[in-house]
């Protein structure tokens, strides 16, 4: 079928959106597809599985059709709806097998949206969300375990609602916008079991994100330290991974240093790994380093990082306190604002009044626990400098001394050898000569001196030749210079 001149400039903008939905597609049903894969016989009951792939391309197509849009190209280019199901039975008499449970893992995405060249798909409504999963169940008396993914992601009343479908387990999952996926269960509380079945996200993969979280935030590290909570929260991951890449980090760089305290994991920058000393080292040097004091300025600023690690992350979390005091100082200062009532006016007031003294007392501890940040930073900054000092082991002013004369000795002592081997290397080359050779030379210099002065021979005899080879007068000229001769 041929298409218009029209059509072929509304497919040329295709809706940005539509890549990310189907990268979305792709990710989610691969990863879950392996889940469920590994989930039979133990969270999915069953000894025999049953897969079906299947998709809503006949409505896409449709929807294309609707739209005079006929590119096959554009429709590889946007996600079908796609999803897997496995149904699972198990031996009930010798030849009967009864069904024990459905697990479904599919794509919900919007093909009007996304098919508007400038189309926003929009977060999926609780009655789309109820549609879709009413269409995946099969037979209700089976147990169903349903993961529904959106690129767009669920309206609020979706995750605050309970969706009341009979023998129906549901997951709602969707791509965040720093990276990973969203789970959770509508109007209830995301299992573990569940979110390991419906997250496409593999351990090593959020290991990963996590160390490049840990890794944009290094400049927290220089001035302070990580809390795994801080990172949980930015990176929507469990304590648990993220605890695992602090411990990944700190094996790779010996400056990182992690601290457990009070269910609290920390990461910060510690004293530095010392230099290994060679295998050379003598007993008594051995026993003069293990009663020596060098390691005390590691052991100083390890705790002192600890330290400052920790103070930093309370006053982090006054900051925040501080702005959600903040935040209620201008709802108090809204409603004072349109409120026409004294009473409720002089309750604000002195709400108000009692919030600012609150938010004064914690700027105050928040100044303190900076100071104090400021005075671990310095001694830290010192005992590092005095570290480094004594892991460079320079030598001292008598060494230095003594190296420069001996190298000065050395140099000398090459120059002279130079000279001597090239006095040598005359008398030999004179040696080798003998008289008949320098006979020879003698020959040469003058047969030298005889080509120097032969090139002047044929410049005389050019001239004579070009004076024999002058042209010959014509014959009446001959004759009238031979008759005075006669």
């Amino acid at each position: 079928m041929t298409v218009t001149a029209s059509n072929s400039g509304q497919l040329g903008g295709l809706n940005p959106n539509a890549a990310a939905a189907l990268r979305a597609e792709t990710e989610f049903l691969a990863g879950v597809e392996v889940n469920l894969e590994a989930a039979k016989g133990r969270q999915l009951r069953g000894d025999r599985w049953t897969t079906v792939r299947d998709d809503e391309g006949d409505a896409l197509r449709a929807a294309m059709a609707g739209r005079r849009m006929y590119d096959r190209g554009l429709l590889k280019q946007l996600p079908h709806n796609r999803r897997v199901v496995l149904h699972g039975s198990e031996r009930r008499w010798l030849l009967l097998r009864r069904k024990t449970g459905v697990a479904v893992g599919s794509v919900l995405a919007s093909f009007d949206a996304l098919l508007s060249p400038e189309g926003q798909p929009g977060p999926v409504s609780l009655a789309e969300l109820t549609d879709h999963v009413r269409k995946l169940i099969g037979e209700a008396k089976v147990p169903h375990v349903i993961g529904v993914c959106s690129p767009s992601g669920f309206t609020e009343e979706v995750l605050q609602s309970r969706l009341d479908v009979p023998n129906v387990t549901l997951v709602l999952a969707w791509p965040r916008p720093g990276g990973g996926w969203g789970l959770a269960t509508p109007g209830g509380t995301l299992s573990e079991e569940l979110r390991n079945l419906f997250d496409p996200e593999g351990v090593s993969q959020k290991i990963a994100r996590a160390r490049r979280e840990i890794e944009a935030s290094g400049v927290d590290l220089l001035t302070g330290g990580l809390s795994a909570r801080t990172i949980a929260e930015r990176t929507g991951l469990p304590d648990s991974i993220v605890s695992a890449a602090f411990a990944l980090v700190a094996t790779e760089d010996g400056e990182l240093r992690v601290a457990r305290k009070g269910g609290e994991v920390l990461l910060y920058r510690g004293a530095p790994a010392r230099i290994q000393e060679s295998g050379s080292m003598s007993v008594v040097d051995r026993i003069r380093q293990l009663f020596s004091r060098e390691g005390e300025e590691s052991q100083k600023i390890n705790m002192l990082s600890e330290r400052r690690a920790r103070l930093k992350q309370r006053r982090d979390r006054l900051y925040e306190d501080i702005s959600t005091l903040e935040k209620r100082e201008g709802e108090l200062l809204a409603q004072g604002r349109s409120t026409q009532s004294q009473v409720t006016r002089r309750r604000l007031a002195a709400q108000l009044a009692q919030l600012r003294k609150d938010i004064a007392r914690q700027n105050t501890t928040a100044n303190m626990l900076n100071q104090q940040i400021n005075i671990l930073s310095t001694d830290i900054h010192n005992l590092t400098l005095i570290q480094q000092g004594q892991m460079a082991r320079l030598p001292d002013t008598e060494e230095l001394t003594q190296n420069a004369v001996k190298a000065e000795e050395m140099l000398e002592t090459l120059r002279a050898d130079a000279d001597m081997v090239g006095s040598l290397e005359t008398g030999l080359a004179d040696a080798a000569t003998s008289s008949e050779e320098l006979a020879i030379l003698k020959e040469f210099e003058a047969a030298a001196e005889r080509g120097a002065v032969e090139p002047q021979e044929p410049e005389d005899v050019r001239k004579a030749m070009a004076e024999f080879d002058e042209p010959a007068p014509p014959a009446d000229k001959q004759k009238g210079r031979a008759e005075p001769e006669a």
